[in-house]
């Protein structure tokens, strides 16, 4: 804004502001001249169940691909952020709300979305399966699959996916994992199952253990899980403390 003093004149001032706000709308007519691109975001909800990683995928309600199965995900509002805008329908089909969600990357191919000129942010979401809203996802027509028996998604969304599946094993390898996969209280084993399914394979039983519990991240507890067997397993916690510690400053879970 212009600040005047007390010896210009009257006319000068005006000039000088109108040559000020048509400098502005030329600037405006730069943006108003450009292209509009939408903007969108997909999420790779991962949840974990029997042993089993899982998607949370549901059937696409607009064209193109209407009817097909698709990531869940939203076009971004002009009020809102991308990870507001992930979290709303987040919110809308599981009932969940601070889920963990951790941006992956953009998709901005010009021909990925035959609809419109469209770049989409991916971002993966962990929750607990126990916890989301059972009602709400079946009324959004949702459905939860094993990721290795995923049906063909729409769009880049099969792309989505594997990327997402390469950021959980970096973020296993380097943070601790499962405080928002496993139900508060877990055996050693099944944890041991979350980092197999999301490594896709087998790990030793006895590296593991030794190498898990060399962090101090579990609170052993005085309670066992005997739906395996008669001796039963002794069941953990995770030390919430200690694992915000480590998510902070990272580790090498290399196995």
């Amino acid at each position: 804004m212009y600040l005047y003093n007390e010896n210009e004149s009257i006319f000068n001032i005006l000039a000088i502001i109108i040559i000020q706000k048509t400098r502005k709308l030329e600037e405006n007519k730069m943006y108003i001249k450009q292209h509009k691109l939408l903007v969108a975001t997909d999420c790779i909800v991962f949840g974990f169940d029997q042993g089993c990683l899982k998607l949370l995928v549901f059937k696409r309600r607009i064209d193109p691909f209407v009817g097909h199965w698709s990531l869940i995900g939203s076009f971004v509002n002009k009020d809102e952020s991308v990870t507001d805008a992930a979290m709303r329908i987040l919110v809308q089909f599981t009932g969940l709300e601070n889920i963990f969600l951790e941006e992956l990357k953009v998709y901005s191919k010009v021909d990925r979305d035959s609809g419109d000129r469209c770049i989409s942010i991916g971002q993966y979401a962990l929750i607990r399966i126990d916890d989301y809203n059972e009602e709400l996802v079946e009324k959004h027509g949702a459905k939860w699959f094993s990721v290795d028996e995923l049906p063909d998604l729409v769009l880049d969304h099969n792309k989505m996916v594997l990327d997402a599946l390469e950021g959980l094993k970096i973020k296993a390898r380097r943070r601790p994992i499962g405080l928002e996969l496993l139900p508060e209280k877990f055996t050693i084993p099944q944890l041991q199952s979350l980092y197999e399914a999301i490594y896709q394979r087998a790990l030793d039983n006895r590296n593991f253990r030794k190498k898990l519990l060399s962090f101090g991240l579990l609170i052993k507890l005085d309670e066992k899980d005997k739906t395996t067997s008669k001796k039963g397993a002794y069941l953990y916690t995770f030390d919430y403390d200690k694992y915000k510690v480590l998510e902070e400053s990272g580790f090498d879970f290399f196995l």
